[in-house]
C-alpha cells in the first residue's frame, strides 16, 4: 500500500505487492489477535498465570497452585467437561511457567521433564497442553519451542522471527519483550507503515498495557516504546510535522527491516490469530 502523506518514505516494492483485499483480511486476522491477547500475571514475584478472553492461551485466573473451587451445596455439580477444562488450561499456565523459567536460564528441556515435572497425572493431555503453551509462549513473549531432537523429544527455547533482542537485562531480570515488539511492528504495517502514538496506545490498553503504569512483563510500557526499542533501532519515534499540537507516530526502524519483514510478521499475526492466513500470504509475496 503506499505509505500516508505525512511519511516521506518511498512505497516498499513488497508493500505494493499486497492487495487491498488482503490488507483488509489480515486486518480483520490481527484485529482478534489484539484482543484476546493473554496476559501473564505475578504469582509471588514469578509469571504464572496465562489470561484471556479469547486468545490463544486461556487459564484460570488462580495463581499457579490454587485449589480449585468445588461445588457448593446449594447448586447443581459442574459440568465434570468444564472441570477438566479448568484444570488443563492451568496445567498450560503452570507449563508456560516452567518454559519461561527454561527460556531466562536458558537450558533445554524435554518432554519427559515437562511430563514428570509439570503435568504429572495428566500425561493423556499432554499434546493438547503442550500445543496451548507454545502458543502462548509466542504471543506473550515472542518465543519459539523449537525441537531440536525429534529422537529423545528435546526442545530449546529461541527468539522468533529472526529478531535477536528481547529486552531483557543482562543479568536475567526482566522477562522477554519479543512478543508486544512483534505486535506493534504489525499494527504499524497495518496503519499504512506510520503509526500514530495513539493507535499504538489503542492497541496496547487493549492487552492490559497502559503509559505511566508498570507491567509486569514490559515494565514502564512508555519508556519500553519510546526510548528502549527506539534505542535498539527496532522502532523510529518522531514528531508529526505540521500538527497543530505536538503529536507522534511510530515506524519501523532500520534494524526491525534488517532482522525481519513485513510478510514474516504478518505470518506470525495470522498464525497466532488462528486464521488460515500464512500460505495465502506466502503466495501474495
Amino acid at each position: 500500500f503506499p505509505p500516508p502523506e505525512r511519511s516521506p518514505r518511498a512505497q516498499n516494492p513488497v508493500d505494493a505487492q499486497v492487495p487491498v483485499t488482503e490488507k483488509e483480511t489480515i486486518t480483520s486476522s490481527l484485529s482478534p489477535l489484539i484482543q484476546g491477547t493473554p496476559k501473564v500475571v505475578p504469582a509471588a514475584g514469578k509469571p504464572s498465570v496465562c489470561q484471556s478472553s479469547q486468545g490463544v492461551c486461556s487459564s484460570p485466573s488462580t495463581i499457579k497452585g490454587a485449589p480449585l473451587k468445588g461445588p457448593s451445596t446449594s447448586q447443581a455439580p459442574p459440568d465434570p467437561d468444564s472441570l477438566l477444562s479448568e484444570v488443563l488450561n492451568q496445567k498450560v499456565a503452570e507449563l508456560v511457567q516452567f518454559l519461561s523459567v527454561k527460556y531466562v536460564t536458558k537450558k533445554p528441556t524435554m518432554a519427559a521433564e515437562m511430563l514428570q515435572s509439570v503435568i504429572r497425572e495428566h500425561k493423556g493431555h499432554f499434546p493438547v497442553i503442550f500445543k496451548k503453551a507454545c502458543e502462548c509462549m509466542e504471543v506473550v513473549f515472542g518465543i519459539e519451542v523449537k525441537e531440536v531432537d525429534p529422537v529423545n523429544h528435546s526442545y530449546e527455547l529461541v527468539k522468533i522471527l529472526n529478531l535477536t533482542y528481547d529486552g531483557m537485562l543482562s543479568n536475567e531480570q526482566g522477562m522477554p519483550k519479543t512478543g508486544l515488539l512483534i505486535l506493534i511492528l504489525g499494527v504499524i504495517f497495518m496503519e499504512g507503515n506510520c503509526a500514530p502514538e495513539e493507535k499504538i496506545w489503542d492497541m496496547l490498553n487493549k492487552i492490559g498495557v497502559f503509559a505511566g503504569k508498570k507491567d509486569f512483563i514490559y515494565g514502564e510500557p512508555r519508556k519500553l516504546i519510546t526510548k528502549d526499542l527506539v534505542q535498539e533501532k527496532y522502532l523510529e519515534y518522531r514528531q508529526v510535522p505540521n500538527s497543530d499540537l505536538p503529536r507522534y507516530e511510530f515506524l519501523w526502524g532500520p534494524r526491525a527491516h534488517a532482522e525481519t519483514s513485513k510478510m514474516q510478521v504478518l505470518q506470525f499475526l495470522a498464525k497466532v490469530s488462528g486464521t488460515p492466513r500464512a500460505h495465502s500470504l506466502e503466495r501474495t509475496f
